[in-house]
């Protein structure tokens, strides 16, 4: 099992940038596809964006392509979500997950598909 700790949330003025991180440890990173996810009040958890083991193949929920990036060290046993351009509708709780997996290119969209997941961090936006 690998423990996951995400940091990095905080308060930020729409069009700003945070950078958020999710650290592993028990367990190394490079054999996991990693995922962020976000949850804002009466709101389902929804898909940020996912990046394959190797950091091959990577993906973005619609809301946030063009402004979000996902990356990965592998080294440092962290992954990273990159946002900038922010907007008050990205004020949410932020999640990483993790899922084993045995394909290098491979990333997971679906909350079920991931087994790890972190405490998560809040990121507010302000108008």
């Amino acid at each position: 099992q690998v423990q996951l700790v995400e940091s990095g949330g905080g308060l930020v003025q729409a069009g700003g940038s945070l950078r958020l991180s999710c650290a592993a440890s028990g367990r190394t990173l490079s054999t996991y596809a990693m995922g962020w996810f976000r949850q804002a009040p009466g709101k389902e958890r929804e898909f940020v964006a996912g990046i394959s083991r190797g950091g091959g193949s990577i993906g973005y929920g619609d809301s946030v392509k063009g402004r979000f990036t996902i990356s990965r060290d592998n080294a440092k046993n962290t992954a990273y979500l990159q946002m900038n351009g922010l907007k008050p509708e990205d004020t949410a709780v932020y999640y990483c997950a993790a899922q084993s997996s045995f394909s290098t290119f491979t990333y997971y969209r679906v909350i079920g598909e991931y087994d790890n997941w972190g405490q998560g961090t809040q990121v507010t936006v302000s108008s």
